[in-house]
């Protein structure tokens, strides 16, 4: 599998580590239990589209999150997760 990287280009899916559903990115107040609870062990596996995180090891060392078809591997969308980040007001 090819992973149009935003900077890269197409680059092979072993130079990357997958690291989950996306929505780890809006990691919650860990002063809420219940809601860090959820977090940490509640989790889709959803079948169609999906937003993942994954970690470009062998190469820059970039987050992205990329939105794939599931059922059919097909990659729809690639950001760099800082990109994202910021986009939902959380800056580095």
């Amino acid at each position: 599998m090819l992973i149009p990287h935003p900077l890269l280009g197409p680059r092979d899916a072993q130079e990357f580590v997958y690291l989950g559903d996306a929505a780890l990115i809006d990691r919650p107040d860990g002063a809420d239990i219940p809601t860090m609870h959820d977090y940490l062990y509640l989790r889709d596996n959803p079948a169609g589209e999906h937003r993942e995180l994954w970690y470009h090891e062998q190469g820059d060392r970039s987050w992205l999150v990329v939105t794939r078809n599931t059922v059919t591997h097909e990659i729809l969308k690639v950001e760099l997760a800082r990109d994202v980040a910021r986009a939902k007001g959380r800056s580095k």
